[in-house]
């Protein structure tokens, strides 16, 4: 199966071997990756803080990458949900119409096409870790919640340890991490206390935004826990 891939604007400017584990896995499931070198933002930062303007020019591009009518992959839940989301209010009615309800179609994240399209939910891995996984905000509004467990369940030597409330929010939210700073970080010390409860390892989630926030706090706290992106942990044990 063909895929066109898509790297989110953080995992390229900063993590770009998340993006190359994203190719080893779907490689690893037989699939043939297809990356366009041009693509750029979903255009999710321009409208979060407002500029629907700016983020209708950056999605019409977005839509125009990814123009043919075959499954695409992202490693960003936020992402994946701004385009099925916010994008029916950009291009709805419009020109763009018609090509924005394929791309939402189209578009997955990782964990929901592996187990949802591939239909794979034991990949035949394992690896010895303690780990507990983050809800993004965006990735519950997309319904992106059993896939990701489901395939952490299956590694074999994954203990998951669900934290007591995985679905409440890290507080970074693009430009609300730098417009309302206390708020963020207050968040964030609520999420990462109620992962170290857990006695996890590693705290896990699909989206670069929550893990860079939650790894900043970690970092500077100096506290016994990683962030891990799914697509990581799955591409270490891959090994």
């Amino acid at each position: 199966m063909v895929v066109d891939i898509h790297i989110p604007c953080l995992i390229d400017q900063l993590n770009p071997e998340t993006g190359f584990n994203m190719v080893k896995v779907l490689e690893y499931l037989e699939c043939k990756v297809n990356y366009d070198t041009e693509q750029t933002c979903c255009g999710m930062p321009a409208y979060t803080n407002g500029n629907f303007d700016d983020a209708k020019l950056i999605g019409e591009k977005f839509i125009r990458e990814f123009q043919y009518d075959r499954h695409a992959v992202s490693i960003s839940g936020a992402c994946v949900g701004a385009v099925r989301q916010w994008y029916t209010h950009l291009f709805n009615n419009s020109m763009l119409h018609n090509p924005c309800k394929r791309l939402q179609k189209n578009l997955h994240e990782i964990c929901e096409f592996i187990v949802d399209v591939l239909k794979k939910e034991d990949l035949g891995l394992s690896l010895a870790a303690k780990v507990c996984y983050h809800d993004s905000c965006q990735s519950l509004k997309s319904g992106i919640k059993t896939a990701p467990r489901t395939l952490l369940h299956n590694i074999k030597g994954i203990e998951l340890i669900e934290m007591t409330r995985p679905e409440e929010c890290c507080g970074f939210g693009g430009f609300f991490a730098t417009d309302h700073e206390d708020i963020s970080v207050s968040l964030a010390e609520q999420k990462v206390n109620d992962a170290l409860k857990t006695g996890a390892e590693y705290i896990v989630s699909n989206d670069p935004g929550c893990l860079m926030h939650m790894d900043a706090y970690i970092k500077k706290k100096n506290l016994p826990l990683k962030s891990v992106h799914i697509v990581d942990l799955l591409a270490r044990a891959i090994g």
